[in-house]
């Protein structure tokens, strides 16, 4: 490269970088309690992590209950609120079942139920409260909802300009060093400098990686909304100008699961979503399948029931930017192979956290080195240092 490409390539790395490193820093220290959520919970009792014997609750097994007694049971115990979504689980007979004040109620108002569909017993509430919580919250939004998703969405796509920027540096840098060459004996900055750029290296993809997938998840509203004003509006053209259904006129949801396992057989509901959620349109129960394999069952097929007469009106696979969607979340916490790939995970993830933190020490300590010194640094492949 020469000398003008160079600098141009070191002014994007240094500047995308400066910009997105304190954001960056503050999700990889957030993200590495999230990797291991679900045995946080399992250690701190959550009730969807307990041991419970019995079939999947998101099976038709015998003897499980049947989903309208259990429904009526919560809605019982809670008075004046409605059916807003309905989650299975398929590991343990545990479920959930989600009320709220209004259909159309926002996260707050609802309240979710435990429920443990072998015995039909209500094992508790889960609360949106606590640690994981809290580091969730900040991790995904910093509590400041779609503006503040959409943000770090953009310090994700800064992230990735960055190792792209860095990438192309690394080859004349090291033009005239051994690959994982590290400079023990030389200057501070030297060895920050070097283990900065292997660890940077080792772990490139699997930044690349959850750098995009973040990004994605972090456009997940808009991408919901452009799917419920395309195709869930396709799907349900034929109710269009039609008065909501009121839960008064909620049909059975037994005969709903039933018409959804007919057409699709051996394929399991992952959640229900009632009449005039966000999931769902104003007349329709929205069951939401899941395939059957590890890597299958993030990818959802909705199938749309009329919520009072329990007939099936259509079912069509998601489109490719929500499936996109489906696959990055779990991919971003390393979701796919349980425990051992968890740990890869975290381990990358602190490699990640020291390349972002040595970067922003090389920046403090020579921030007063011009640009022109660091092109020099690169152009001698790696053997001078700027302005050391």
């Amino acid at each position: 490269m020469t000398r003008g490409t160079i600098r141009v390539w070191y002014l994007v790395h240094k500047w995308t970088s400066l910009i997105c490193t304190l954001f960056l820093l503050m999700l990889c220290v957030t993200g590495l309690p999230l990797i291991f959520h679900d045995e946080i919970d399992a250690l701190s009792g959550e009730p969807d992590s307990m041991a419970v014997a019995g079939p999947p609750s998101s099976s038709d097994a015998p003897g499980l209950k049947s989903l309208d007694a259990l429904l009526g049971t919560v809605l019982a115990n809670a008075p004046g609120q409605v059916p807003v979504f309905m989650a299975f689980d398929n590991d343990t007979p545990l479920m959930t079942i989600t009320t709220a004040p209004q259909p159309d109620s926002s996260g707050a108002d609802m309240t979710i139920h435990v429920l443990d569909r072998a015995t039909g017993e209500v094992t508790g509430r889960e609360s949106e409260e606590g640690v994981m919580h809290f580091l969730l919250q900040l991790h995904t939004d910093m509590f400041m909802g779609l503006p503040g998703m959409l943000f770090l969405g953009a310090m994700g796509f800064l992230f990735f300009i960055a190792l792209l920027s860095g990438t192309v540096l690394y080859a004349p840098f090291m033009r005239k060093l051994d690959f994982g060459t590290l400079r023990v004996s030389r200057s501070r900055r030297l060895r920050q400098i070097d283990y900065h750029n292997l660890l940077g290296i080792v772990a490139l993809a699997w930044m690349g990686v959850v750098g995009l997938t973040g990004v994605i998840n972090a456009a997940a509203t808009p991408l919901r909304q452009m799917w419920q004003m395309g195709e869930l509006a396709e799907m349900t053209l034929a109710y269009a100008g039609q008065p909501p259904l009121p839960p008064s006129r909620y049909g059975s949801i037994d005969k709903a699961m039933a018409a959804v396992r007919a057409a699709r057989p051996g394929n399991n509901p992952q959640f229900i979503a009632f009449p005039g959620g966000g999931f769902s349109s104003k007349h329709h129960y929205a069951v939401f399948l899941q395939g059957t394999t590890k890597l299958t069952e993030h990818v959802l097929t909705p199938a749309l029931v009329d919520g009072e007469s329990g007939v099936l009106t259509d079912i069509r696979q998601m489109p490719w930017y929500m499936v996109a969607l489906s696959y990055s979340q779990p991919l971003h916490f390393g979701d796919y192979g349980a425990l051992p790939l968890k740990i890869l995970w975290a381990i990358l993830d602190l490699f990640t956290l020291y390349v972002l933190w040595t970067g922003l020490l090389l920046w403090l300590g020579k921030r007063r080195a011009g640009a022109d010194a660091h092109v020099r640094e690169v152009e001698s492949g790696g053997l001078v240092a700027a302005a050391e």
